[in-house]
């Protein structure tokens, strides 16, 4: 043992990759659903920096990770946050998540007062239960000392157990009915309208009367196939190629257009065929489908965007990303030229803008540095949080000009995970020796105060969500996702509930929450002396 001490600090940056490797190694061990994921890095990180105390990382090496991580997320869900900033429904979802948060840290502090608990290990309580690796920094920094880490790993494991239990728990008591979506993507139908009515009228008026999500995206007249606008008026003999979310939503449609047929339109690809196309030309990506300019010829029409996993209709204001997958109807011909016009390289989807991460991370860590004022507190300083909230605007905005701020979500996915492990890699193997002296000292107190705090943080926002306001099941389990922080969480809440609503929940909540949790760390020590 001794012999693998010494090898591993005179070899720090291997004990930093092995730390990596066994962790994520520990993290893919699952027991009936549950595993730690990244969190494992954290717990490997402690065992090896009580094997080997000097090959911890420089703290610097922690700071860069955790701060890429969090301007990936910020630039990720910067417009849903804003948007539950402003909607009365997220409002409500970000104020039952607050009641939880602050309730939780109250707790912590308690915990201090009544056991003599140190304030570190209370803030890293407070920080593990809510699976803040962001908290755990501020209050590292806060403090001056690894104290906080003793707690958060203490506390972590409960942090995603715990909320993971109560929304299984809850599942099975209220057996709520979730419609799950139907489908796997957009679904096509051909429809020749019968009513003489309907003749004359434009594409604009039938869209207006037709199922929510309908769309009509071409029309065959005289044998020949053309991509439809809103001002086209229907002739005689005309069939409709119409699209839409669902095969239930188009065969209702059909009974108010007419009679289905099948092939006339997709038979035929003389005028019109299918292409798919990469979006990764910085030119379109952060631009809305109706702002831009597509290349002149014969007419094409849009169809489809897929986005990750998902289908989108193409609405004018929909705002391209990387990576996103525009499905066009268009002439064999304009293939060349259109997929020009959007890049379609898979390669491009892959990376991002140095010069835009480079101005939004400095932009960060000096709205970071700032002191602020506070009364009753003195000065504070946001620190990393200033990435987080510069990310999120940035996020919002999307664009400045030419300058284009979005990361392709594989890219995003990268930075983030790598950002995370860095940091657990870093900040457990600094802290390995007082974890170990503090666990044998106090047993299973430390564990039973964890188990506490993180009961305070997730059955308020059960009993308010679902006791007091009445609202979905899926709704809020994204709110306790989104709370509590932990993606591992978040896949559970969407086996239970597998619609949008736990993703729409999560991204709404969890920036916001992130910041009040530095904030707590930062402002009570300043408010208990400590």
């Amino acid at each position: 043992m001794e012999t693998l001490s010494n090898i591993l600090v005179q070899q720090p940056m291997m004990a930093l990759f092995l730390t990596i490797a066994l962790g994520y190694l520990l993290g893919e061990v699952n027991i009936k659903g549950f595993s730690l994921g990244v969190g494992a890095v954290l717990f490997v990180a402690l065992f090896m920096g009580w094997l080997a105390p000097k090959s911890a990382p420089a703290p610097m090496v922690g700071t860069l990770g955790l701060a890429l991580f969090l301007y990936a997320v910020g630039v990720q869900y910067g417009k849903q946050f804003f948007v539950g900033l402003t909607s009365a429904n997220g409002r409500r979802a970000n104020l039952i998540a607050l009641t939880g948060v602050l309730l939780s840290g109250i707790v912590s502090v308690l915990f201090m007062k009544l056991s003599s608990l140190p304030l570190g290990h209370a803030l890293g309580l407070f920080a593990g239960a809510g699976t803040s690796t962001p908290t755990l920094q501020a209050a590292i920094v806060q403090l001056g000392n690894d104290d906080p880490a003793v707690g958060y790993s203490v506390a972590y494991p409960l942090g995603v157990a715990g909320p993971i239990l109560f929304l299984y728990i809850c599942f099975m008591v209220l057996k709520p009915k979730i419609q799950a979506p139907t489908g796997g993507g957009i679904e096509m139908l051909e429809i020749a309208p019968e009513d003489s009515a309907l003749k004359g009228k434009t594409i604009g008026d039938l869209l207006a009367g037709l199922p929510a999500g309908i769309d009509i995206a071409a029309l065959r007249r005289a044998h020949h196939n053309l991509p439809a606008s809103r001002s086209m008026a229907l002739a005689a003999n005309d069939v409709l190629l119409v699209t839409g979310p669902s095969r239930e939503a188009l065969e209702q449609a059909a009974k108010q257009l007419g009679e289905v047929h099948h092939g006339r339109v997709t038979g035929d690809r003389r005028d019109l065929d299918y292409v798919r196309i990469f979006a990764s030309r910085a030119a379109v990506v952060g631009r809305s489908l109706g702002d831009l300019k597509l290349p002149e010829g014969r007419p094409h029409a849009l169809v489809q965007v897929r986005r990750g996993d998902a289908d989108i209709m193409p609405r004018p204001d929909l705002v391209l990303e990387f990576g996103d997958r525009i499905g066009m109807l268009a002439h064999r011909d304009d293939f060349a030229a259109l997929r020009k016009f959007f890049g379609d390289s898979i390669k491009g989807t892959a990376e991002f803008s140095y010069i835009s991460i480079g101005f939004g991370m400095a932009l960060g860590f000096l709205l970071g540095a700032i002191n602020f004022p506070l009364p009753g507190v003195g000065k504070l300083a946001l620190g990393l949080s200033g990435v987080l909230i510069v990310a999120l605007v940035l996020g919002k905005m999307r664009r400045t000009g030419g300058l284009n701020w979005t990361i392709p979500l594989s890219a995003n996915l990268v930075l983030r995970n790598l950002g995370l492990t860095l940091f657990l890699a870093q900040v457990g193997m600094a802290s390995g020796p007082k974890f170990a002296a503090t666990v044998s000292q106090t047993g299973f107190l430390m564990l039973g105060l964890g188990a506490i705090v993180v009961v305070a943080l997730v059955l308020p926002i059960l009993l308010l969500g679902l006791g007091v306001f009445k609202m979905p099941y899926d709704e809020v389990a994204g709110i306790v996702a989104g709370a509590c922080g932990n993606p591992a969480i978040l896949a559970y809440a969407n086996k239970l509930a597998p619609t949008d609503k736990p993703d729409i929940g999560y991204a709404m909540i969890f920036p916001g929450m992130t910041i009040i949790k530095i904030l707590f760390v930062d402002i009570v020590p300043a408010l208990l002396g400590g």
